[in-house]
């Protein structure tokens, strides 16, 4: 699930107790930009006066999940929010690590498919894998990588872990050696949700959108994006 409170409060405006831990405050000089610096006795934290930066107003994290899930990109979000597009990408990472995903069923069945898009240059492929759990209609796992048997093994390996009654693919090969016979299905209109999923990310989400000029420059910046677009939605 999601979780983007991430603290980051560093205004007083007026307040003469630490936002922290409400100890006493005192005067501690000033900032570069000449704002009075005040330092907490008990925690010892610094905390500026009339702090203005938006980065740090506490309502911006949720601000950020909202955009970015609604399809702005990375550009977009930092002239919306007026911060810059490195604070930006801190903060999303930041948010991303606090986000789970949601918890699989066990004995469930699921669709396993695979999105191409590209990291750094559109000559350089990459592959999300994740997993769509049929009963929630959660995306319970992904990964993102080469079109290999390594890559889809992760997010395979997790499923199996469930004991899924069923799990449906499409024909590519490499599922053959990861998946046991016995539940793997390669019928057809078996991945019709994961498909429709496939095109709700490519809607939602700016550097998946097909005939565009924007991807993503970073790979784990990709994996912070997704994470956050999965565990918004649980």
């Amino acid at each position: 699930m999601l979780n983007s409170n991430t603290s980051c409060i560093k205004c007083v405006d007026g307040i003469n107790t630490c936002v922290y831990c409400a100890g006493k405050l005192v005067r501690n000089g000033f900032s570069r930009s000449r704002k009075q610096r005040y330092k907490c006795k008990d925690c010892n934290k610094t905390i500026v006066e009339n702090y203005t930066y938006n980065a740090c107003f506490s309502n911006v994290n949720k601000q950020i999940v909202l955009l970015l899930t609604e399809g702005l990109g990375i550009r977009s979000i930092a002239r919306i929010l007026q911060i810059s597009v490195s604070t930006l990408l801190k903060r999303i990472i930041a948010i991303s690590n606090r986000v789970r995903l949601p918890v699989m069923t066990q004995e469930s069945s699921y669709e396993i498919d695979e999105l191409c898009t590209f990291v750094k240059c559109k000559s350089k492929r990459i592959w999300i894998v994740y997993a769509f759990e049929r009963e929630t209609k959660n995306i319970v796992g992904f990964n993102v990588g080469s079109r290999t048997n390594l890559t889809l093994k992760k997010v395979v390996d997790k499923v199996l872990n469930t004991n899924p009654y069923a799990v449906d693919t499409d024909r590519l090969k490499n599922y053959r050696s990861l998946i046991p016979q016995c539940i793997h299905k390669t019928v057809r209109f078996g991945t019709n949700n994961i498909e429709r999923a496939n095109l709700t990310l490519r809607t939602h989400l700016k550097r998946l959108n097909r005939k565009s000029i924007c991807f993503s420059k970073s790979e784990v910046v990709l994996n912070a994006v997704l994470k956050i677009y999965f565990g918004s939605f649980a």
